[in-house]
């Protein structure tokens, strides 16, 4: 679980359904952020409900502060929850280029290494 979760909700009272289903679904992050990053990562969750004229829309932004970088996800539809689950999987993958582009050049020639043996 990723240690440090603020969860803030804007024009909306966070109610303890949403807040454990917040902390369940970002919380869970942390097994895609590399294991030195583990430690220092913590993530800014906001929830943001605007009601219009004629619709509600709800917007869940998080910002995940890691090392050497900061990703923001940010997205709006009609219901909360669909909402935290669409930035839980984009998270998913902006997590998985961090871990590419931060990746240690060593352990990466060592990766190409192997599999060049292997043919």
């Amino acid at each position: 679980m990723i240690n440090k979760i603020e969860i803030a909700g804007v024009h909306t009272k966070v109610d303890s359904d949403l807040h454990k289903y917040v902390n369940k679904k970002i919380g869970k992050l942390d097994r895609y952020i590399p294991r030195r990053a583990r430690e220092s990562a913590h993530a800014e969750v906001k929830l943001i409900e605007s009601k219009a004229k004629d619709k509600k829309e709800c917007t869940c932004e998080v910002i995940l502060h890691l090392p050497h970088d900061t990703i923001t996800v940010k997205e709006s539809t009609l219901n909360m929850f669909a909402a935290v689950d669409i930035v839980e999987s984009r998270l998913k993958n902006q997590i998985k280029s961090y871990k590419d582009k931060n990746l240690p050049a060593k352990l990466h020639r060592r990766l190409l290494a192997k599999f060049k043996r292997r043919r």
